[in-house]
């Protein structure tokens, strides 16, 4: 499978490391109520999704970035691969 980095271009997933879903880049607040709850869903539930899902890679075995891969499970197809920083912030800004 090949990940084209938005800044190093087409690279073999080799080079990566598979992190579980992207949607960990939304932590919760740890001053909420119902922090525990939040945290224990957050660090222990996960959904296997058949299809199109948005993953966290890590660059492990170059420049040691984190992507957002959005990827079929299926056929393994990519349809988009994003910095995991820009997403954060483009998320940040939506609250």
């Amino acid at each position: 499978m090949i990940i084209n980095h938005p800044i190093l271009g087409p690279r073999d997933a080799a080079e990566f490391t598979y992190l579980g879903d992207a949607s960990l880049l939304n932590r919760p607040d740890w001053q909420a109520a119902d922090a525990a709850d939040q945290f224990y869903e957050y660090l222990y539930l996960r959904d296997n999704p058949a299809g199109e899902h948005r993953e966290l890679w890590y660059h492990e075995q170059g420049d040691r970035s984190w992507l957002v891969v959005t990827r079929n499970t299926l056929t393994h197809e990519i349809s988009s691969v994003e910095l995991a920083s820009d997403v954060a912030r483009a998320q940040g800004n939506k609250k």
